[in-house]
């Protein structure tokens, strides 16, 4: 991935979480940043900065896209409802918002969450490979 499409994806990230209500803190947090990352980084990203290139938080990314996705497909009349969806109490995750679960749960909750909202893959991960395929 050259600079230009990190930086083009760092700020799509930052800018969905914003649309989420999500404090910088918590970006840092949701992100899993390098400890340390001071919150006014999050500036950065909006502006001129790429995400690190960082394996742990390529995946929460990937997570996080994936969850964006699957609001968009569920939703695809309202693009409000995923700031709506993220913050709204859900009786599946005992009566917490999908946004305090990815807070408090860290990766095991982004993964929570979107495997609540995508089908496909939480078939994926449960389903165990076939041999000879």
């Amino acid at each position: 991935m050259t600079h230009e499409e990190r930086l083009t994806l760092t700020q799509g990230i930052i800018h969905l979480l914003d649309r989420w209500g999500v404090d910088t803190a918590g970006q840092v947090a949701i992100l899993a940043l390098p400890a340390g990352t001071p919150p006014g980084a999050i500036r950065q990203f909006r502006k001129n900065t790429a995400l690190p290139d960082d394996p742990g938080v390529m995946e929460r990314i990937e997570h996080l896209l994936g969850i964006a996705g699957a609001l968009r497909t569920a939703h695809p009349r309202n693009a409000n409802m995923d700031a709506i969806w993220m913050n709204r109490p859900n009786r599946l995750f005992d009566q917490r918002t999908p946004l305090d679960v990815m807070l408090e749960d860290g990766l095991s909750g982004v993964i929570a969450v979107r495997v609540q909202l995508d089908c496909a893959y939480d078939w994926y991960i449960s389903t165990p490979p076939r041999k000879g395929l």
